[in-house]
């Protein structure tokens, strides 16, 4: 994941906790940190420490999507009022996963992805 990927209120993982990204800077040493905050605490740290949040069932139902078709093979969400799907492919290959906008494909399987995507598209917060 890289820095330029994220925005404030990015959803994050550090130690095994999700964090929300409240500030970015760069230390006169050239590296960027972060300062991110959930409700235990709040933390700056380098950048390099923070990872991606996975999308996976949870969040989508999490972001407002309903399940609407579960086979041995795929899972499906939509969002009807975005006409936003999610298909989660349930074998090792995971060739279908992803956000299905509109009809076409977007490679799309992290949270921030997905925030990022949908505030640019809707200007506002998926939640």
């Amino acid at each position: 994941m890289k820095i330029t990927e994220l925005k404030i209120q990015n959803l994050v993982r550090y130690k095994k906790q999700t964090y929300s990204l409240t500030e970015v800077f760069q230390h006169e040493n050239a590296e960027y940190y972060v300062k991110i905050s959930n409700s235990k605490s709040c933390v700056c740290i380098p950048a390099k420490l923070i990872k991606p949040v996975r999308i996976n069932e949870s969040w989508l139902l999490k972001f407002g999507f309903t399940k609407t078709y579960d086979s041995e093979h795929i899972l499906r969400f939509e969002r009807r009022q975005e006409f936003l799907k999610y298909d989660i492919d349930l074998h090792n290959t995971h060739f279908l996963t992803g956000l299905k906008l509109y009809g076409n494909n977007v490679n799309c399987v992290c949270v921030h992805q997905f925030q990022n995507l949908f505030c640019f598209l809707f200007g506002r917060e998926p939640m």
